[in-house]
């Protein structure tokens, strides 16, 4: 009968032939008496009209258990994966169901697409319950379903328990950690697979493929360690990994992340594999953050030269590049081409960076009139507003700082960067009373600033510090450091800016407020320890935008110890050498 039944279903192409199909089971007797062959029916039937499917599972008086599967599958690789969520809870309540491994497998996956974390605890209760722990592919899938949903420590404990690994569940773990804001974790477990550093040994046997190295790229980039990066970059060289687009350009996304720009530049242009135009968006995008924007609008040109239609994400990672370089009239330019060409229609981030770009650049008339253009089909977002206030606190403009902040309080925002912004622009100008106002209501609304904090890769070691950080073991000889840093800096001419000190004390003590920021301790704790090697940056990672302070103490260390530093901070890198910024200061 299976001989009969499959050539039948490879000739339904439509929802007609499926019910004259169906008729012809109904009749014979196959329908009812053959489980088998209806469940391969309603399994093909979800490939030609999942509602249709599904009416017909409704109207099984005792469906079996593939009956269930198929349906639950079908709407798991739907549109709409959370119905199979559904499904699986009605055939558990109203029809008595009972799962097996594929029920669990196919839930679980619907679970993953769904990004329901809650659901795929109660469906891993089901498997302990059942019985299908032992599964490899179960505890596979039920590993991914919680590293894409974010369930990292439920993902971390599945892989901690599994008696059996393979490729598979590794690449799964590594990619959750990498996305999931845990890089160096992703990053340990990557060297334990490859049986390399902490835990040698214990992965010995598993080899890397495309989507490992993409997941430990992706966490060399985000904690900016350019020699780990390295030695990935070498074993995808050497396995012959980089003939895969994608693999090639996360490794051009690493090292302009890391602010290896010439580096990123060089594996663009050795590409093995054809480039694309995510490969030409990628590289833009490394250009504007290190600052190189003629170079990178001059390969935006190129790539439509080259026949690839600039996409939004083009465009947008082109204006980047101009907000970063300064390059005002360019970005007006290009963004003027963009919406007159039609093609590709503005969204709120090629909005937000035009506002940030005239915003930094003192035309905030012009900031603000873009925001009121915006068309009615797309809502303006709190970003815009808070962009405009940052620009606001840098040119003083109280006025239009009211606005925003008026702006931003009737749109339900609680962000504590806009009360410090405004609390910054009132202190600026020693209103100290409108300060305690702000900060009267940032207590009534319990609003927490985010603490800055900054981190440096020092031997193959992160090392982490907040602001005053008091916490590190090294603390006394770092904070000697710091005032050995201030004391040389002040012969080149160094004048603390205490206006970026909100607080309404005396000159000596916001000095000392500034001298203990998390990037200043950050590269102290670098010349401590790297002052043998004078030819290596001293690479910094910060959570929030470098303070103006920071920045100038930044360019004269590089000028007093003869050594580059390289910052990154939110937005962008800053590369100082020689007492200049790559930035030059627009930023």
């Amino acid at each position: 009968m299976a001989i009969i039944i499959q050539p039948l279903l490879q000739k339904c192409t439509t929802l007609s032939h499926i019910q004259q199909l169906q008729a012809h089971l109904i009749t014979t007797g196959i329908f009812h008496f053959h489980p088998l062959h209806r469940s391969k029916f309603i399994d093909f039937c979800t490939t030609i009209s999942l509602p249709y499917a599904t009416q017909i599972f409704l109207t099984i008086s005792s469906p079996v258990t593939n009956d269930w599967n198929a349906i639950i599958r079908g709407n798991a690789q739907s549109l709409q994966p959370a119905k199979a969520l559904s499904v699986y809870r009605q055939g558990l309540r109203k029809l008595a169901c009972k799962p097996d491994a594929l029920t669990c497998s196919f839930t679980l996956k619907a679970c993953s697409r769904a990004l329901a974390c809650n659901e795929a605890v109660q469906i891993h209760s089901h498997v302990v319950k059942y019985g299908f722990v032992a599964d490899v592919l179960l505890q596979t899938t039920l590993l991914d379903v919680y590293a894409k949903s974010g369930c990292l420590d439920s993902a971390c404990k599945v892989f901690d328990e599994m008696s059996v690994r393979d490729v598979t569940c590794w690449n799964a773990i590594i990619i959750g950690l990498a996305h999931g804001n845990r890089p160096d974790e992703a990053l340990e477990l990557f060297k334990r697979m490859t049986g390399d550093g902490q835990g040698e040994g214990v992965g010995v046997g598993f080899k890397p493929n495309e989507i490992t190295v993409v997941g430990a790229l992706s966490a060399c980039a985000q904690l900016g360690m350019v020699q780990e990066g390295e030695k990935v970059y070498e074993y995808v060289r050497r396995e012959k990994l980089d003939v895969n687009e994608q693999v090639c350009n996360v490794v051009i996304d690493m090292f302009g992340k890391c602010g290896h720009v010439a580096k990123a530049y060089q594996v663009f242009n050795d590409m093995r594999c054809r480039k694309s135009l995510v490969s030409f968006n990628t590289m833009i995008m490394c250009l504007g953050i290190n600052g190189e924007g003629s170079e990178a609008i001059r390969l935006f040109n190129e790539m439509s030269k080259e026949g690839f239609r600039p996409d939004n994400v083009s465009y947008l990672s082109a204006l980047c590049a101009c907000n970063h370089s300064g390059m005002v009239d360019e970005g007006v330019k290009l963004f003027e081409a963009m919406t007159k060409d039609g093609l590709v229609a503005p969204n709120i981030k090629h909005y937000g960076t035009m506002v940030d770009l005239l915003g930094r650049s003192g035309r905030l008339n012009e900031a603000y009139n873009i925001i009121n253009s915006i068309p009615v089909t797309i809502t303006p977002d709190v970003v815009l507003w808070q962009t405009l206030l940052g620009a606001c606190k840098t040119y003083g403009n109280i006025e239009l700082a009211e606005k925003a902040s008026r702006k931003l309080v009737e749109m339900g925002s609680n962000s504590d960067g806009e009360f410090v912004l405004l609390s910054n622009i009132y202190a600026a100008q020693r209103r100290w009373k409108d300060v305690g106002e702000v900060r009267k209501n940032m207590k009534y609304k319990q609003v927490k600033k985010v603490p800055g904090f900054s981190y440096i890769d020092v031997k193959g070691a992160i090392h982490k510090f907040v602001n005053g950080d008091r916490w590190h073991t090294h603390m006394e000889e770092i904070y000697n450091k710091v005032e050995e840093i201030m004391c040389r800096i002040m012969e080149h001419g160094y004048v603390p800016e205490t206006d970026y000190v909100l607080h309404d004390i005396g000159v000596e003590e916001k000095e000392n407020a500034l001298s203990y920021h998390s990037e200043k301790l950050a590269v102290a704790f670098g010349l401590m320890n790297e002052e043998e090697d004078i030819s290596s940056p001293i690479r910094v990672n910060k959570n929030l935008r470098i303070c103006g302070d920071c920045h100038e103490v930044m360019k004269l260390v590089s000028k007093a110890y003869e050594r580059e530093i390289i910052v990154r901070d939110r937005t962008r890198f800053h590369r100082f050498k020689n007492g200049l910024c790559s930035c030059k200061d627009f930023w």
